[in-house]
């Protein structure tokens, strides 16, 4: 077992202030390790960055068939509950019969600022509609639905969660050790970080093959390529890193420093754990990352904005520096 690395640093002046660890693991469609920084068998929670492979059994068992691009990048989303994530997840749950009560996610303050200060105006509490994995649990309702079971889906013997851990260990080709509960109520089942990425290139390289599965997960990774402004929102970096590389690239961040790529063009998957959690460094990480592949400019302004942003004070002076270590540049 190999210990996190040094992945990304933070300089203040001429000092390196500040280090933050990590593990990396870059995989082929044969579910061969390519690159890997740190340990590749360390075990971590994906948490939203495996959002698509929970979204499996929703296209496999036909009950997603109906759904247009927009909800499947809704489906993988951790949206920021701005307008145009809120009012197509509001409308999709309306079609189904349902109600906010339906949601087992719970309410989240929502990270858009207009639509933050919306409520505030009009002393107003956000709905579960709000809730940044609204999207994901719009898709477990269709999936209940379909399977015409009952209402808890979010419990771990639910026939919703069940279809999702078994999709999950089937891709990441790995019996998951243990899981959690995420920060919206559903498990979340442990990996490892070479499994996630195994996962990742298995999506990456979807497209080649025409199982039930493979077109799933050839349909989730186009539509989150097709809609990044559904799958994050405006200034986050799953958005502005995706539009940067064109739709070439599915990305998707995870709590706790954890981040995904899908790389079609290359049959690659990507996956990156922040030992710390800090979303600066795992934001910067993947931004190398993909540099180092060459499917992402590092002269483009979303690039330079995660991979090397300055250090500013409250008088908005630079006084450092983030940028990523000298082993994935």
């Amino acid at each position: 077992m190999a210990n996190p690395i040094d992945l990304v640093e933070v300089w203040r002046g001429d000092l390196l202030e500040c280090v933050h660890q990590g593990h990396a693991v870059v995989c082929d469609d044969s579910g061969q390790i390519v690159q890997a920084w740190g340990d590749p068998e360390a075990i971590i929670y994906p948490r939203s960055s495996c959002k698509m492979v929970q979204a499996l059994p929703l296209l496999e068992s036909g009950a997603g068939a109906h759904l247009t691009d927009e909800q499947l990048a809704l489906v993988c989303a951790s949206h920021n509950g701005a307008a145009i994530h809120t009012d197509r997840v509001g409308a999709w749950i309306k079609e189904m019969g349902l109600t906010d009560d339906a949601f087992r996610c719970g309410p989240q303050m929502p990270a858009d600022r207009d639509a933050r200060n919306g409520l505030i105006r009009s002393d107003q509490s956000p709905c579960q509609v709000h809730n940044n994995c609204s999207g994901k649990h719009a898709g477990f309702l269709t999936l209940t639905q379909h399977l015409n079971a009952g209402p808890e889906y979010d419990q771990i013997d639910h026939p919703v969660q069940q279809a999702c851990k078994a999709a999950f260990e089937e891709v990441t080709q790995e019996s998951s050790p243990m899981y959690g509960i995420d920060g919206c109520s559903a498990p979340n089942h442990a990996c490892s970080l070479h499994g996630l990425a195994r996962s990742m290139a298995f999506f990456a390289s979807a497209g080649d093959r025409s199982d039930a599965r493979s077109q799933a997960a050839a349909k989730l990774t186009q539509a989150m390529a097709r809609h990044p402004d559904l799958v994050a929102g405006e200034t986050r970096a799953c958005t502005d890193l995706m539009r940067a590389m064109a739709g070439r690239v599915s990305i998707k961040t995870g709590a706790e420093g954890v981040f995904i790529a899908i790389i079609p063009e290359k049959r690659l998957g990507v996956a990156l754990k922040i030992t710390d959690g800090a979303t600066r460094a795992s934001e910067a990480a993947i931004a190398a990352i993909l540099v180092k592949l060459g499917v992402l400019d590092a002269g483009h302004p979303a690039t330079i904005a995660r991979m090397t942003p300055p250090v500013k004070n409250r008088r908005d002076m630079v006084t450092g520096q983030i940028r990523p270590s000298a082993v994935l540049v």
